[in-house]
């Protein structure tokens, strides 16, 4: 199982990561919107702006105060280190 860091201390596992968005478009905001009204939001911003959704094959949603090219540089890296230490 492989995890990333989406910011402030708070881990992710990179697997179960559907998909990773900016959270300005209107379709993002809906779908943030209605993952807050089911419940199966994580807020892991700590009252920052949200610069991240990371969606997850779970259906739960995590608002990130990272920028999605970071966490995905992180995941990344992750598996291009794993990688190396394979060979």
């Amino acid at each position: 199982m492989q995890l990333v860091n989406i910011g402030f201390g708070n881990i992710v596992s990179a697997d179960k990561i559907v998909a990773i968005v900016s959270p300005e478009s209107a379709p993002i905001k809906r779908m943030v919107q209605e993952a807050k009204d089911a419940k199966t939001a994580v807020d892991a911003t700590y009252g920052r702006r949200t610069r991240a959704v990371l969606i997850m094959n779970s259906g739960h949603i995590i608002l990130s105060a990272v920028q999605p090219e970071t966490v995905a540089s992180r995941i990344d890296k992750d598996i291009s280190q794993q990688t190396t230490s394979e060979e």
